[in-house]
């Protein structure tokens, strides 16, 4: 069977952390979008593992799959398989031949592209994400089978390098001789490095047909974990736009980015759920506590003091920070009109709710219930980015829950979780018609309160 783990929100709502929780009832775990942007932290008893390419389930000693669906940085992957073996694991990653390469002039191009989009720009990393995916969809895009074979690499290169050179020099001004890193827009070192990346791939055996690997393994009756990375939210047709990625983190993607069937991919769709919401990036976001220079909107975000007070316990207590980047995330309340539109566009089977830990030790906890549009009540997203920054948040109000012992109440069990808190989450499966599987209390492998194993 298979288990597809999507991000409900904006990303980083914690999904490495529950396919390492469920990780032992998988057999293979595969990535199926996104590239190394998407920062997966796991922690296993006092090791702590911060993956941005590398599948989760690496740690647990899986069999790890980049699809076709994913853009790849070769170095970025080898560096982290290079350090877990440093750390004594021994990590099984294949790649989707069809997966897309990101190559040093779409890591140039993408800082320059995102500084030129000013308001517009959704929060980089500066990875070249999207400007791979550009390439893929303008069909001059190198792909991981394309450094098996030199003949086709060369030819690929040949055709695109000197397109990027015109770009640099005569769109945005640059000298593409004197770039940071030094050959990133020259055919011949480029040639050389990948045909490099090529060899190392085959000699490790790395390379695969994604959908005839899966479809084999699940043939011979192995379970399949596709996990996503990013949330919902961001999804680049179901999401902010334009304050999205470049793929689907969507449960879609899961068929798309694998080569499974739509059917197949969707045994159990598990939503992966901030207890509160975070982001990094700029544009609306309704239930914001605070203001973030340079990412909220100017007139976004409650500047009263309390919000900012609160706003800064969160942040505080949450380690609110990005995984790759270290930029500090804009907070706010649980929206849950963005969840019930993730809801109907993933189909749900499950939720796995995480860090109801951070919101420990405040008076009241409030959600986004609904939004106030024009003096009516919407109780999920407008299509477009623009109407829903005009949406104002209609608040419920949750009386707050102690300070425990989560180590206690993840060895216990659900009727340990503070009953306030309790109610809190009953609620968010009450709204999203969706059984709650898990209860992340801590960051800790060990805390998380399981309900059900969708295995």
């Amino acid at each position: 069977m298979t288990v597809t783990i999507v991000g409900s929100q904006l990303g980083d709502e914690g999904k490495g952390g529950i396919v390492d929780l469920y990780g032992d009832g998988a057999d293979v775990v595969v990535r199926y979008q996104g590239g190394d942007n998407a920062g997966h932290t796991v922690v296993y008893g006092d090791e702590t593992y911060k993956l941005s390419l590398v599948p989760s389930g690496a740690v647990r000693g899986k069999v790890g799959v980049l699809g076709n669906g994913c853009v790849v940085n070769p170095g970025t992957l080898f560096d982290e398989l290079d350090a877990l073996r440093e750390r004594g694991l021994d990590p099984d990653v294949r790649v989707a031949e069809r997966a897309h390469v990101i190559l040093p002039y779409h890591r140039v191009l993408d800082g320059i592209e995102e500084s030129e989009k000013e308001d517009l720009a959704a929060g980089t990393t500066g990875r070249g994400i999207g400007p791979t995916y550009e390439d893929k969809a303008g069909r001059r895009g190198i792909r991981i089978g394309d450094l098996l074979d030199p003949d086709v690499l060369r030819d690929r290169l040949e055709y695109v390098v000197p397109q990027k050179r015109a770009l640099f020099s005569e769109v945005f001004g640059g000298d593409p001789d004197d770039v940071d890193p030094a050959g990133a827009f020259d055919v011949e070192a480029l040639f050389e490095r990948y045909r490099d990346y090529g060899e190392r791939l085959a000699e490790e055996e790395m390379t695969v047909d994604c959908g005839a690997f899966l479809a084999d393994h699940l043939d011979a009756g192995a379970d399949v974990m596709m996990e996503g990375a990013q949330g919902t939210s961001i999804d680049i047709d179901h999401g902010i736009y334009p304050y999205v990625t470049s793929s689907n983190p969507t449960a879609g993607g899961a068929a798309t980015g694998t080569g499974l069937a739509p059917a197949i991919a969707g045994d159990e769709v598990v939503g992966i759920v901030k207890a509160y919401l975070s982001r990094v990036g700029t544009g609306p976001l309704p239930t914001e506590l605070g203001h973030v220079g340079g990412q909220t909107p100017e007139d976004g975000g409650d500047t009263s003091a309390s919000a900012e007070e609160t706003a800064t316990y969160i942040r505080d207590e949450g380690g609110e920070y990005g995984t790759v980047t270290g930029r500090p995330r804009r907070v706010g309340w649980l929206d849950m009109p963005m969840l019930r539109h993730a809801a109907r566009v993933n189909g749900f089977t499950g939720l796995a709710v995480n860090h109801i830990d951070v919101l420990a030790g405040l008076e009241t906890v409030k959600v986004g219930h609904a939004y106030d549009l024009d003096g009516d009540e919407r109780l999920t997203l407008p299509p477009t980015t623009e109407r829903w920054g005009d949406c104002d948040a209609v608040y419920r109000e949750f009386d707050g829950w102690p300070e425990v012992d989560w180590s206690d109440v993840a060895a216990s069990g659900y009727d340990a979780v503070p009953e306030n808190a309790r109610t809190y989450l009953e609620y968010v499966s009450d709204q999203l018609d969706a059984p709650i599987y898990a209860v992340g209390v801590g960051p800790g492998r060990d805390e998380t309160v399981v309900l059900e194993d969708p295995f």
